[in-house]
């Protein structure tokens, strides 16, 4: 499914012009070897050209249609017309001779095999370079004098010819694409991609590059390397006979999107790409802005995703965007040499909004410490980091697991509750970025009544913890209004105990609140003492002598709420 949504995928790209057709790819180009009719090289062409990074701008290799570079492992394998010099020249600065002179050797042969017997004058001055080009002589050569130390890094150099780069002449492209295409029908699988028959991979499926954590020159999606992954007699990729069309296609859709870094997100080790049929990239901007970003609840985007809630078109950066639409996600994540799939979610555009939109309203809060922007995934994931410890990455899999509840509107993983009550314990606080996981996780998973699973606090909620948890934070603004200077307050020794186990706790806690409420004046003695009798009524006689893990959430709700109408409270009296 994978395979077909990203082959689709790029003939989409294929019809709107944003990509190379089969027999073609993406390399970035340093330098042009300049060569005249008899195929001597005359000059070197800087083809680099300022880029921004960023909000700078700096000199760098120019992005360029070649023919499809080879795939490297070990060995040897040249590519046509465009390589480095190692291939090219036969000299580089990795400092093995032996192995240079049979690159050098390779690349040769590839391009008299190619090109020899050419009408094209193009063609006939690449051949005429290999039969003339003298390794041992290139360091003294003065066209390369120059720039000999960035050529011996290893930018990528193609050949240039009247002004041009030789993959350009016609026929040197009709005879790259022959070769490209060609071999004998006998060869040919049918495709369990495409149903069509073609010919396989010649050396397996293209690299996949961009995913963070997996090896910079590339990584398998689709890879058979194994005795222990083959099966029923099968080999290699015999396993999964998918044909070289097929192949190109996915490889080349998915590094199109993994290199397009405004439409790639991480989370913890997985990389995240979206796309939607059709090749409209506006799609994905508002996907990823929703799915990523705080402008989920900005006024500028409300009324686009007002209308694809309710099933009707809407336009989005100057494009129409449709709700019925097939939308993709795809997370990817790095293992040894090949990528793991760590989710894929497809429906359609409309549905993911709406998800997304119902996962938001979940999350909503009250908090008087912030701006209330929208809590994106990642925000959400450290709410279960230690802040002291060393790594402070999220576990890899909650991310993924998170991402996947949200997109099929599924309860949250219960590590993500996990991780939220193991870090309240430990640090006894209740952020706005927990509170709303404690909420979502309750509403999701309907484990506590929603009367306390509100966006504020519910001063007519009995729910028994709920109370508990409001009467907790009453006491330590007792403490607090009695001694602000205090290093350790109730929070800080009973907060954790208090929720497990309040029958043996709230009892001195109690005690304590009426000694320090003696100590104050009288209008503070009569405004306490009102939320006290309010809570313990509705509390009766006894405490709970032990909560389980969603009345402890519950809780937690609580505190959070009333003390959020403390913060409320001394800020308006702050304000008068």
């Amino acid at each position: 499914m994978i395979l077909q949504a990203l082959t689709r995928y790029y003939e989409d790209l294929l019809t709107l012009g944003r990509i190379s057709r089969p027999g073609w790819g993406t390399a970035k180009v340093s330098y042009g070897l300049e060569l005249d009719d008899s195929g001597a090289l005359i000059g070197l062409l800087s083809l680099e050209t300022e880029q921004k990074r960023g909000k700078k701008s700096a000199v760098a290799a120019q992005a360029m249609e070649v023919p499809m570079p080879a795939k490297r492992t070990v060995g040897l394998a040249a590519s046509f017309l465009c390589d480095h010099s190692g291939y090219l020249l036969g000299v580089d600065g990795k400092g093995n001779p032996g192995r240079t002179v049979a690159c050098f050797a390779a690349c040769k042969e590839l391009h008299l095999q190619l090109l020899e017997g050419a009408a094209s004058p193009a063609a006939k001055a690449v051949v005429s370079f290999f039969k003339s080009w003298n390794p041992a002589a290139a360091h003294s050569h003065p066209a390369l004098a120059d720039r000999w130390d960035a050529l011996m890094k290893g930018a990528n150099l193609v050949f240039w010819y009247r002004d041009a780069p030789v993959f350009k002449d016609p026929e040197v492209r009709e005879r790259w694409q022959a070769h490209y295409d060609g071999a004998e029908e006998s060869a040919r699988i049918r495709c369990m991609v495409t149903g069509k028959m073609d010919l396989p991979p010649e050396k397996g499926h293209p690299w996949i590059k961009g995913v963070v954590g997996a090896q910079p020159s590339g990584a398998a999606l689709v890879s058979f390397n194994d005795r222990a992954f083959w099966s029923y007699g099968h080999k290699d990729r015999e396993n999964a006979p998918v044909g070289s069309y097929a192949a190109f296609a996915y490889t080349t859709a998915l590094n199109y999107l993994l290199s397009d870094r405004e439409h790639v997100q991480r989370l913890g080790n997985t990389t995240v790409v979206c796309w939607a049929e059709g090749g409209q990239s506006a799609y994905q901007d508002l996907g990823m802005a929703v799915m990523f970003g705080s402008t989920a609840i900005e006024r500028n985007i409300l009324s686009a995703l007002k209308s694809l809630t309710q099933g009707l078109p809407t336009d989005w950066e100057d494009t129409r965007l449709f709700p019925d639409t097939r939308f993709y996600v795809l997370g990817l994540a790095p293992n040894a040499a090949r990528l793991s799939v760590r989710f894929f979610w497809q429906n359609s555009f409309g549905d993911l909004i709406q998800n997304i939109q119902n996962h938001y309203k979940r999350l909503e809060i009250v908090s008087v410490m912030d701006n209330g922007k929208a809590l994106a995934p990642w925000t959400l994931l450290q709410e279960t980091v230690n802040p002291n410890a060393r790594d402070k990455n999220p576990s890899d899999r909650l991310a993924g697991d998170l991402l996947q509840a949200v997109l099929n509107d599924i309860p949250y993983p219960a590590s993500l509750l996990n991780g939220v009550t193991l870090r309240i314990r430990a640090e006894r606080e209740i952020t706005r970025g927990r509170a709303a996981i404690l909420k979502a996780y309750y509403l999701k998973s309907k484990k506590l009544p929603e009367e306390v699973l509100r966006v504020e606090l519910n001063e007519q909620s009995s729910y028994m913890p709920y109370v508990l948890g409001r009467l907790f934070s009453v006491l330590e603004a007792i403490q607090y209004d009695f001694n602000p200077n205090l290093n350790t307050t109730i929070k800080d020794k009973y907060f954790s105990a208090a929720s497990a186990t309040p029958a043996v706790v709230f009892p001195t806690l109690i005690n304590l609140a009426q000694k320090h409420l003696r100590k104050l004046e009288k209008g503070r003695q009569v405004y306490y003492n009102k939320q006290l009798g309010s809570l313990i009524e509705k509390i009766g006689e006894t405490y709970p002598a032990r909560m389980a893990l969603p009345e402890q959430g519950a809780f937690q709700i609580g505190y959070y709420h009333q003390t959020q109408k403390r913060y409320a409270k001394k800020e308006e009296n702050e304000n008068v």
